[in-house]
């Protein structure tokens, strides 16, 4: 593995530098906080749109914080774990979802373009191989970007995932669409995922890393009972079967997936660029906790977009420390929920950017006392 993706994370900082860091962001966070408090509003009465202004401008380091272009990045790729039986959908239709979406017919292409975000489909591990450009359908409502590294990861119930050398292109890969991002100059940024199966990799990797299986199984597609009991012995079998070390190139190795592991290298190569990134559903969330194993830091600049119905979505935030945005029982996957809860981020910076402050209002009260509750 390269140093920049070995198991410790980032070059250590020193106790002294780690201190001057926190001392900085507590100042950044502190000004942003007294702005809020000097427009022309209670005090705290916007709630949590000020808890997000407040971490953008941590982010940022900048008061305001601000947000020009943002951008939803989907990950599509095949899980070879399907081969199993674990999904009610067959694996191509991972491929025909990407065409549909880069025809503006899904579902995110609907919500982004509702909410102002720009969308770009990734082929991380596509089964299928796309035609050129040229062939593509040339109405594209988003952007694609080949990043294959191989055409569906390994059925990690018989096999490893992917071989370690995989594992460091896939988190290369996502590195390099972190540097995309900052590229394009989107100041916030969310993560999607299209890829039949893909709950069932989500859930092998949080077992591996330490979850609980009965949490963490869920019906993803909405299979029957005797279906989701499959899964579970499936998964819960595979995992002891590949026994990956608890490190996160370990588990992506054994256990995960081109698509998810880019995932995980995006979220990693965001660290130190003061961008932003909003989780959508299970899938992203475990690629996340993946990346957090590797580097603790990222989880300073990520929010959690919304909360899915798939039951263990909840317990890994938990432990994430992140709260959701907004909790409307979805679970269609895309960045659906992700792109939701980005644009109340959205209006929160608006709101601390364009609202007027007590005095170029020329209203009083800017020196009342107040009791926020």
């Amino acid at each position: 593995m390269t140093p920049y993706f070995n198991e410790a994370g980032p070059p250590p900082q020193s106790s002294q530098e780690e201190a001057a860091a926190l001392l900085a962001k507590q100042k950044i966070e502190d000004a942003m906080l007294a702005h809020l408090d000097n427009l022309t509003k209670p005090r705290g009465s916007l709630g949590k749109l000020e808890a997000y202004g407040i971490k953008m401008a941590g982010i940022q380091n900048q008061v305001p914080p601000q947000i020009r272009k943002k951008g939803i990045y989907v990950f599509a790729g095949d899980q070879g774990i399907t081969e199993e039986g674990v999904s009610l959908y067959p694996a191509e239709v991972t491929y025909q979802m990407v065409l549909n979406m880069l025809s503006g017919g899904a579902g995110i292409n609907a919500l982004a373009k509702g909410t102002g975000w720009e969308v770009i489909a990734v082929d991380a591990g596509v089964a299928g191989d796309f035609p050129p450009d040229e062939d593509l359908p040339p109405q594209r409502s988003c952007r694609f970007i080949r990043a294959k590294v191989g055409k569906g990861c390994g059925n990690f119930y018989k096999t490893p995932a992917m071989s370690a050398e995989d594992v460091e292109k896939t988190l290369e890969q996502g590195k390099r669409l972190a540097d995309d991002a900052q590229e394009q100059g989107y100041d916030l940024v969310a993560i999607g995922d299209l890829g039949i199966g893909n709950t069932s990799t989500a859930a092998a990797m949080l077992i591996a890393a330490g979850f609980s299986p009965d949490e963490m199984v869920d019906r993803g597609t909405g299979i029957d009972q005797e279906r989701l009991e499959h899964k579970k012995r499936i998964i819960r079998e595979a995992v002891v079967l590949r026994k990956p070390a608890q490190t996160g190139a370990a588990i992506i190795e054994q256990v995960g997936s081109f698509d998810l592991g880019m995932m995980s290298g995006f979220i990693l190569g965001l660290a130190g660029k003061k961008i932003a990134c909003v989780l959508d559903g299970f899938p992203v969330t475990a690629a996340a906790y993946v990346a957090a194993m590797i580097n603790p830091q990222v989880k300073e600049f990520l929010f959690a977009g919304h909360q899915s119905k798939v039951a263990g979505h909840r317990p890994v935030l938990d432990k994430l420390g992140l709260s959701p945005i907004v909790s409307l029982d979805m679970h269609l996957g895309e960045g659906t929920g992700a792109v939701i809860g980005g644009y109340i981020i959205e209006l929160a910076v608006l709101t601390a950017r364009t609202m007027a402050s007590f005095s170029q209002a020329q209203v009083s009260g800017k020196d009342i006392v107040e009791e926020k509750y």
